[in-house]
């Protein structure tokens, strides 16, 4: 249980996929204009990140790992570790197409304030490095669980504090220096957010 605990607390707040890792730079810094598109783009995300994760899991044990029983009888000793990132891909893709049809049919109007960037899940480095990263740290179902979800709300909370910090960038524009406003101020902000994030390094 404390290794269930010291995953989630880990992977969403002290090694943040976004602040530490530098994974789904893409929408973090493209979605977090407004923080309704936040709040959407981090359910999404979860919900493809935790999925992903098990969906991944459950396909690797059964089919892939050396130890599989598919392996086994092909006589496959090193297993089809290889087609690890054509197969997590075309799931991860199967899934986020899932979620852009729902959004279309039962929320239009968050769909359109997502635009390219919903599609854009299935490229997003931090989706893929989730299931890769579950077969390379050998976690259990339960482990890719946890873990799924923290990457998935460490990523989420940082967008929706990207959102409310740019929302009042964009509201004091003029009071920012002209060579600082735009994209460098964000990332400015997003460096000062990498350091503050760096403090809940004494929770692990």
């Amino acid at each position: 249980m404390l290794n269930l605990l010291t995953i989630a607390i880990k992977y969403s707040l002290v090694s943040n996929v976004v602040l530490s890792q530098f994974l789904g730079i893409c929408p973090f810094l493209g979605v977090s204009r407004k923080t309704d598109s936040s709040k959407g783009m981090g359910a999404a995300v979860i919900f493809v990140i935790v999925l992903a994760s098990m969906i991944t899991h459950v396909i690797y044990v059964a089919f892939m790992a050396a130890s599989s029983p598919l392996c086994k009888a092909l006589g496959l000793r090193d297993g089809l570790d290889f087609l690890n990132t054509i197969v997590f891909i075309l799931v991860i893709a199967a899934l986020v197409q899932f979620v852009e049809m729902f959004l279309k049919k039962y929320v239009p109007n968050l769909y359109e304030s997502l635009g390219v960037y919903l599609p854009l899940i299935t490229t997003n480095c931090a989706v893929l490095g989730v299931a890769l990263n579950n077969v390379s740290y050998g976690y259990n179902f339960i482990e890719c669980l946890v873990y799924g979800l923290g990457i998935s709300v460490g990523f989420a909370i940082a967008l929706i504090l990207m959102s409310t910090i740019r929302e009042d960038i964009i509201a004091d524009n003029d009071k920012i220096p002209h060579s600082f406003q735009g994209s460098p101020i964000v990332l400015v902000t997003a460096s000062l957010m990498a350091i503050a994030f760096f403090g809940f390094s004494g929770l692990i």
